[in-house]
């Protein structure tokens, strides 16, 4: 089971263009988005704590992200 709610996650594929969407796309989607956030969380947290912060912050996860 996803933390991410998928009907969202449904709606980011049919604004990509998709007319239908299966729940097991939604549910696939949803693990690699999940994956890939968890990612990104862990290599902002290392930034975070290389600045001496403990809390996270968006430019954290906006050069985590690019760094990934």
């Amino acid at each position: 089971m996803t933390e991410l709610p998928l009907a969202p996650v449904g709606r980011i594929v049919r604004k990509a263009g998709a007319e239908r969407v299966s729940e097991d796309a939604r549910v696939m989607l949803a693990n690699i988005l999940e994956d890939y956030g968890l990612k990104v969380s862990a290599e902002a947290l290392k930034l975070a704590g290389h600045a001496g912060r403990r809390t996270i912050k968006a430019d954290d996860i906006k050069l985590a992200s690019q760094r990934l």
